[in-house]
């Protein structure tokens, strides 16, 4: 059996060795830097293709729909309804996505911005601090946006426009009689019982309907034309995801 001085020098060895692992010349640093950016980079990527796989599934469902909904006058209007519900749904996954995509590409930003600009051209107002943001971010990886935030970003790039559409096409679907019945005339478009009586979703009025798509639809469009923070790298440069 090894005795205790044995066993603190053995341990003092382990250490000394464990130390020599770390990059000891600028060199080795820089190559240790480089290998790390590039599998930030690729983490980043792969959140990336996420989020753009989300919204292509949300346009492939509004495109589905509005297919289905739009192509005869038979079918029924809470079609659309339900594809407001699956976009509201991948909205959701896609703000999840967002944020664990938001966490690399903070960091990725700080070593470009800090490091690599600097090597390129210097500038002396720039921050210093860029390596200490990193590894605290490394040590305890924190969500830099809150759950709203994110929806609230996604909400305003991409998602805007697809409940746009559907609002669209659902009030095309309820006002338009030939889109209702074949071989109505067109003059019932003008009277709001006959929008009503269309709008009716099962045991649901047909002005409870409206008025639950007005009250969601303005909730949305107050929610995505609220003041976006700047903070982070959102308060550099114009070309942000």
């Amino acid at each position: 059996m090894k005795t205790e001085p044995e066993r603190t020098s053995s341990a003092r060895e382990g250490e000394a060795g464990r130390a020599l692992l770390l990059p000891a010349t600028p060199n080795e640093v820089t190559n240790t830097l480089s290998h790390y950016y590039r599998g930030e980079l690729g983490r980043m990527t792969s959140w990336r293709d996420r989020i753009d796989r989300t919204s292509n599934w949300a346009i492939t469902v509004v495109a589905a729909l509005l297919s289905v909904s739009l192509s005869t006058p038979n079918s029924h209007h809470g079609v659309l309804l339900f594809g407001v519900m699956l976009v509201t749904l991948l909205l959701m996954i896609e703000a999840r996505r967002y944020r664990f995509f938001d966490i690399y590409r903070a960091r990725i930003r700080q070593i470009e911005r800090c490091y690599f600009a600097q090597i390129l051209a210097p500038d002396a107002n720039a921050g210093s601090e860029w390596a200490v943001v990193v590894a605290s971010s490394l040590r305890k990886p924190r969500f830099l946006l809150s759950y709203q935030e994110a929806m609230h970003r996604r909400l305003k790039r991409n998602y805007g426009w697809m409940y746009f559409i559907l609002l669209l096409a659902w009030c095309l679907k309820i006002s338009t009689p030939k889109l209702q019945t074949e071989g109505m005339p067109a003059l019932q478009a003008q009277s709001w019982d006959y929008v009503i009586d269309n709008a009716v979703l099962g045991p649901i009025p047909g002005l409870a309907v409206i008025a639950i798509v007005v009250a969601f639809y303005l909730g949305m469009l107050g929610f995505a034309l609220r003041r976006d923070r700047d903070e982070g790298e959102f308060g550099h440069g114009e070309a942000h995801v």
